[in-house]
C-alpha cells in the first residue's frame, strides 16, 4: 500500500530540508485493523488524524503525500485506488491548494531556494567528509546565493563548493598501511 505521510515526510527533508517534527512518544502506529473498512487510504489517514496528537505533523506531511496519490507503491501510475478513484487534491498549511502532481510541483518549484539550500548542505557535506557545522552557515548561504544567481545550474554549485573556504581549507587522513 502507499503511504502519503511517509511520501509527504521523504519531500520535506530530502528535497526541502524541512524535516516535520518527531512524534511524540507516546503516539500510536496506525492500527490497520481499525480502519480496514475504510475504502481508500483518503479515509484512513482522515480517521488517524482525528487523534489530536497526531494532526498537528500530518496536516503538514499528508497533503504532500495526497498530491502523488497517483503513484502506487512501486510508482507505476494509476487512477483507482479498489473501486474507488483516486483523490489527489490538498492544501498545504500556507492556505495553497493543488490537484494532483502536476500542481504540487508547480508550487514545490515555488521554493526552489529551500531546494538549493538542502542539495548545498547535503553536496558539502559529502565534499567535506564530515556534518556541517554553525561555522559553516556562511558557506553554505554563500553558495546557495550564487547558485541561485545563476539560474540553478548543478555545475555552478559543484564549482562554487569546490572553491570554496571549508573545501580547501580541509585536512585529509592518510590512511597507513
Amino acid at each position: 500500500r502507499t503511504s502519503p505521510p511517509v511520501r509527504g515526510k521523504w519531500v520535506m527533508e530530502n528535497l526541502l530540508g524541512t524535516p516535520p517534527p518527531p512524534p511524540p512518544p507516546d503516539v500510536p502506529v496506525l492500527d490497520e485493523s481499525k480502519t480496514i473498512s475504510a475504502a481508500t487510504m483518503r479515509e484512513r489517514m482522515e480517521q488517524h488524524r482525528k487523534d489530536p496528537s497526531c494532526s498537528p505533523c500530518h496536516m503538514v506531511m499528508d497533503p504532500i503525500g495526497f498530491g502523488l496519490e497517483s503513484y502506487d507503491a512501486v510508482g507505476a501510475w494509476r487512477t483507482h485506488e479498489g473501486k474507488a478513484r483516486i483523490d489527489t487534491s490538498g492544501a498545504l498549511p500556507d492556505g495553497k491548494s493543488f490537484n494532483g502532481a502536476k500542481d504540487l510541483k508547480e508550487i514545490l518549484k515555488g521554493q526552489s531556494d529551500k531546494f538549493i539550500r538542502n542539495v548545498t548542505e547535503k553536496l558539502l557535506t559529502y565534499a567535506l567528509g564530515r556534518g556541517l557545522e554553525r561555522h559553516d552557515e556562511p558557506t553554505v548561504h554563500q553558495i546557495a546565493t550564487r547558485v541561485s544567481a545563476n539560474g540553478y545550474r548543478f555545475s555552478t554549485l559543484v564549482m562554487e563548493i569546490v572553491k570554496s573556504k571549508p573545501f580547501q581549507m580541509r585536512s585529509v587522513e592518510v590512511a597507513r598501511q
